[in-house]
């Protein structure tokens, strides 16, 4: 066997499972809706699907360290000028570093066609979590029966007979969601469904209609890419007032546009903007 051949293709093959992997992490859902959900493609998790791309980068890289050892006499007579003069900034060479600052610069400043890729990779990931649902907080798959019902405001012991009724394997309250969807081979979503009181049921969650609620101290998880108008209807807020508070304060603001892009039209971020909605919900609150 030759060493050089099997470089070669090492490094060819591993490019080729890199470029699917990339594509596969440039659509997977983000962590929170592909945990929530246990998202798969072709049996493999978004987290399987990564330790994939990091371990054939390696081995690219290696392979492509051994290709360059093997070919650094061709690489060196890219470097040469017509009188055979060795010369880094070639016009070759010049070329070369100027599409790579164009594409890391490109990026950098979200300048097209750079920017809509990024745009177009998002927009896939926030139909996915249309699709498959976000979870009632970050990484709510980790936490115990105990800690979650508690967060979500769900009756422990009747969460705990709804599981057992219907036929989920539960040991005790101190597992997490994880653990069981992973006994039951279920995503921890559906836990979640099975927890929660059937229709015609109380649940502490009741909300007054007409009344606006108290937004989380911290916004759940996706409040980036959700829109004025979402928000409003989700806390029971006047939009309009909404918009004309937050005018006061300096913040320009429309229904439709999502939090993350009022912070950008606004010259802030999204977390900021959140605080100021927060703020201008208390006075529809007292009312």
């Amino acid at each position: 066997m030759k060493l050089r051949k099997i470089t070669s293709l090492t490094a060819g093959l591993t490019f080729i499972a890199m470029g699917v992997t990339s594509v596969i992490l440039y659509i997977v859902p983000q962590g929170r809706i592909a945990y929530w959900s246990d998202w798969r493609l072709w049996g493999l998790s978004k987290e399987q699907w990564g330790n994939i791309h990091i371990n054939t980068g390696i081995l690219f890289l290696l392979a492509l360290g051994l290709h360059i050892y093997y070919n650094w006499t061709p690489i060196m007579n890219y470097l040469k000028n017509k009188t055979k003069d060795l010369k880094v900034f070639t016009r070759e060479f010049n070329v070369a570093l100027a599409l790579t600052l164009v594409c890391i610069l490109g990026t950098q400043f979200e300048i097209p066609p750079f920017s809509s890729i990024l745009s177009l990779s998002e927009s896939i990931k926030n139909q996915a979590a249309e699709k498959y649902g976000e979870p009632p907080y970050g990484h709510a798959e980790l936490s115990s029966l105990r800690t979650f019902a508690q967060k979500v405001g769900l009756d422990l012991n009747q969460s705990m007979e709804q599981l057992k009724a219907a036929g989920f394997i539960v040991e005790d309250a101190s597992q997490t969601l994880s653990d069981i969807s992973k006994k039951n081979n279920l995503p921890p979503q559906q836990i979640y469904l099975t927890m929660k009181p059937k229709a015609g049921e109380s649940t502490p969650h009741v909300i007054p209609a007409g009344k606006a609620i108290k937004l989380p101290d911290f916004p759940p998880p996706g409040t980036g890419n959700t829109t004025l108008a979402d928000i409003c209807a989700r806390f029971n807020l006047n939009i309009k007032t909404l918009i004309r508070d937050l005018s006061k304060v300096g913040i320009k603001a429309e229904e439709g546009l999502t939090i993350k892009k009022i912070g950008e039209n606004n010259q802030t971020g999204p977390m900021d903007i959140y605080e100021q909605i927060k703020s201008a919900s208390l006075g529809q609150m007292s009312e």
